[in-house]
């Protein structure tokens, strides 16, 4: 694809003829998302990317995790436990601004956990916040947490939900925060401000220069500018002409990739893991064989090979090896007699394109006497199908992305149908034991990356924890 033609197909600004070489940009980095952010509100999030800009660009946690995925502190600086267990007050570092000037204060976590619990918002991770008693501001920079029973560790969700500003967001009633005026043009705290956002085309932040040296002091990029391109080649064609910076790649593209001089590959693992969500409220799935079944008729290693190249590992659970808490299970064989009786079903997926992953698990399946009609749908239809009330689909192609607390295996089993155990070991042997879910492997990033950027490291907690640092010589 010409230069010309990839520049005005991104849109990358107002700028008479090609986009200039990637030099040419400086301090500003252009990152590829595959769709656009659907929200900036966390309380509103399910976007995996999303939750990352809110987290690491445009607004603070109040603990985070590092790279061995512990808590560390972040806007609160110190936390402490009482004697019984059951209250856990943080310390909020002093001096954090809102990017229109007003102070950052316990009234703002106290109004971010009230919302999240509120049932009228729709916090995607309120259930891990059943537990949670009430929140108290004690003063400007002491809030208080009280929980029914001990949680035994600082709850995985403080590491995920941002903190909102209570002053420009609490007169909006909780049931009207998805069409608040604040989601279009939102104000954070974070080390980079909001800048501009056109909607399914990009978003621009610019570097806080007030960040607090207590949080990491100002970031060492001007810009970030998030880019949405959706269709593979043309972000493939992009990274190579020096028109972004960062981009996901297919596993077929890597090879490719690495041979450019100008490019780096980054591959690390990721809490994500792909299934096949079986909807064990109808047939066929409300029978536990034909579950197994199916389970049983899939190649793993024929999926990581040939689909993805080696960039991944076989799944036979929803937690992948190495993450705390993880626990093994063994595959499921298929018995001689593993054929059994024809039936059908349709398979929900995300696309427009030849689907090779879902052709591979049809070829798989029709070998076993199931037939798989594929349907492919665009983003907003899938969601609304599969996470709907009235859950209208068979079986749905899932990217299931983790937590650390692995409180995502709850709402996974309830998206089946199926109730899991609150531990979360015995929730691991009850996907085992019962099926709702088909896995099908654990994904890796693969990031393509412009070698003048500088400083990146992406690991388990996502592509952007370590942005504050990256850097561009000037």
């Amino acid at each position: 694809m010409p230069r010309c033609l990839v520049a005005l197909t991104l849109s990358l600004g107002a700028l008479a003829g090609c986009q200039p070489p990637a030099a040419r940009r400086g301090p500003s980095v252009l990152f590829a998302s595959g769709a656009d952010l659907q929200s900036i509100n966390p309380l509103l999030t399910l976007h995996p990317l999303a939750r990352q800009v809110q987290r690491y660009v445009l607004f603070t946690t109040l603990a985070r995790y590092d790279s061995a995925l512990v808590p560390q502190p972040y806007l609160a600086r110190e936390w402490s436990w009482s004697a019984d267990g059951r209250a856990l007050t943080f310390r909020l570092a002093r001096g954090v601004r809102w990017h229109d000037g007003v102070a950052t204060t316990a009234r703002d976590v106290r109004w971010t956990l009230d919302a999240a619990r509120d049932p009228v918002v729709g916090y995607p991770r309120a259930a891990e916040l059943a537990g949670l008693e009430s929140v108290q501001a004690v003063n400007d920079s002491t809030v208080t947490l009280r929980f029914i029973a001990p949680p035994g560790r600082v709850p995985d969700v403080l590491t995920d939900l941002a903190i909102l500003p209570a002053h420009l967001l609490d007169t909006v009633p909780r049931e009207r925060l998805r069409r608040a005026a604040w989601n279009e043009q939102p104000v954070g705290n974070g080390p980079f401000r909001f800048v501009s956002h056109q909607p399914n085309r990009r978003w621009v932040f610019a570097a806080n220069p007030d960040f607090p040296a207590a949080l990491g002091g100002p970031p060492r990029l001007d810009r970030l500018i998030l880019v949405v391109v959706d269709e593979p080649a043309t972000k493939l064609a992009a990274l190579t002409a020096g028109e972004l910076d960062f981009a996901g790649i297919q596993p077929a593209h890597a090879s490719f990739v690495a041979r450019d001089p100008a490019l780096a590959i980054l591959s690390y693992p990721l809490l994500l893991t792909y299934g096949i969500v079986l909807n064990t409220r109808r047939a066929p799935f409300t029978d536990l064989g034909t579950r197994r079944r199916i389970d049983a008729a899939i190649d793993r290693r024929e999926i990581v090979d040939g689909y993805l190249y080696g960039y991944g590992t076989p799944a036979h659970g929803p937690v992948p090896p190495g993450v705390p808490g993880y626990v093994p299970v063994a595959p499921r064989t298929a018995p001689a007699d593993s054929a059994g009786p024809p039936i059908g079903f349709e398979l929900l997926t995300v696309g427009s394109g030849e689907a090779p992953l879902e052709q591979m698990v049809q070829a798989r399946l029709r070998a076993a006497g199931i037939d798989v009609r594929i349907r492919q749908l665009e983003l907003s239809a899938f969601l609304a199908r599969v996470y709907g009330p009235a859950h209208d689909f068979d079986a749905a192609v899932l990217g299931i992305t983790g937590d650390a607390g692995l409180a995502y295996l709850g709402p996974l089993a309830a998206l089946a149908g199926i109730a899991a155990p609150r531990d979360p070991a015995a929730a691991q042997r009850m996907f085992a034991d019962s099926t709702p879910v088909v896995f099908l492997y654990h994904a890796r990033g693969l990031q393509g990356m412009n070698r003048r950027v500088h400083g990146v490291t992406m690991d388990l907690r996502g592509e952007l924890p370590t942005l504050h640092d990256w850097w561009v010589a000037r």
